[in-house]
């Protein structure tokens, strides 16, 4: 026993004015880190949990908890220094070498956690918003100390540094609300009735859900095309991701399609005449023929 007090009570480094650290100091410390980094864990997601019963914005609640979680970890480091018997003061000249090594070794890591702090506070870039960078579009799931992850329209989950999301052009299209103009083009046949033609497409438009009203759908007969005459269908839907998107596009040229069926409106493809010069006989000549008879002569001499 009392062998193991000594182990207890041994001193395993000392510094500033007779601060002295023992290893059952250490030990209590180090287990009073580890179960209260455990408990901030878990009354983090208990927090956001209850709060997400509430119905309550997805970035008040990330932002409430990052608090509540970094909070609780001042106050344990401030516990364990007091636990050790280390006044705050004495610890002025280790400040020094920590902003040295976080200046090189740390640059990009503490770049990113202020880069998150300032997408919660700013909020460019919120939970939920249907952004592009770098030609990866998708819903933001997640913005976290140092990346944000987003999921793309095709399941695939990315994470962009959060200095990225505020350094490079981002495209957020729900930044102020979740509408967006779409376009679907479409080609007739030439002889097709152009005003009708307008109608069906507009027609077509008004029967998706998704559509809105107003603005309403404009139909441009944009252009004289080599084999059709293109017109262009512009509506405004409201729809949350890219995918949603496309499946309203999907929906309109099914419409389309039907309504030109049962209006013998024919949907035009490329086409290409070739003229015949006839201002004298045209040797025709059927050479599978010819090849066929000599061959059948050869073999009978």
């Amino acid at each position: 026993m009392e062998q193991l007090n000594k182990i207890w009570n041994l001193t395993l480094f000392s510094f500033g004015e007779g601060v002295e650290i023992a290893f059952g100091q250490a030990i209590t410390v180090a287990t009073f880190m580890v179960l209260a980094l455990v408990l901030a864990k878990f009354f983090s997601r208990l927090l956001a949990r209850q709060m997400r019963r509430g119905n309550i914005d997805p970035n008040a609640i990330q932002t409430i908890v990052r608090l509540f979680y970094w909070v609780f970890l001042i106050l344990t480091l401030i516990s364990a220094l007091a636990m050790l018997e280390i006044p705050v003061t004495q610890l002025a000249f280790v400040s020094g070498g920590l902003a040295i090594g976080v200046g090189f070794g740390a640059q990009s890591i503490i770049n990113n956690l202020i880069s998150s702090w300032i997408l919660m506070s700013e909020k460019p870039v919120r939970i939920g918003d249907f952004v592009e960078i770098d030609q990866h579009m998708g819903v933001v799931e997640r913005i976290g100390n140092r990346s944000t992850r987003i999921r793309r329209v095709d399941g695939v989950h990315v994470l962009v540094p959060n200095s990225q999301m505020l350094e490079r052009v981002v495209v957020n299209w729900t930044l102020i609300d979740h509408r967006f103009r779409a376009s679907v083009r479409v080609g007739v046949a030439y002889g097709s009735p152009v005003e009708r033609v307008s109608e069906l497409i507009h027609e077509a438009a008004m029967a998706e859900r998704e559509v809105l009203a107003d603005p309403r759908p404009v139909v441009i007969f944009e252009d004289f095309g080599e084999s059709a005459m293109i017109f262009d269908l512009y509506f405004w839907c409201d729809i949350r991701s890219g995918g949603e998107l496309r499946a309203v596009r999907s929906n309109v040229r099914f419409a389309i399609e039907r309504l030109f069926r049962e209006n013998g409106i024919v949907i035009a493809y490329p086409q290409r005449h070739v003229h015949l010069d006839t201002s004298r006989p045209l040797d025709v000549r059927l050479q599978a023929q010819e090849r066929i008879a000599g061959g059948i002569q050869g073999r009978s001499e």
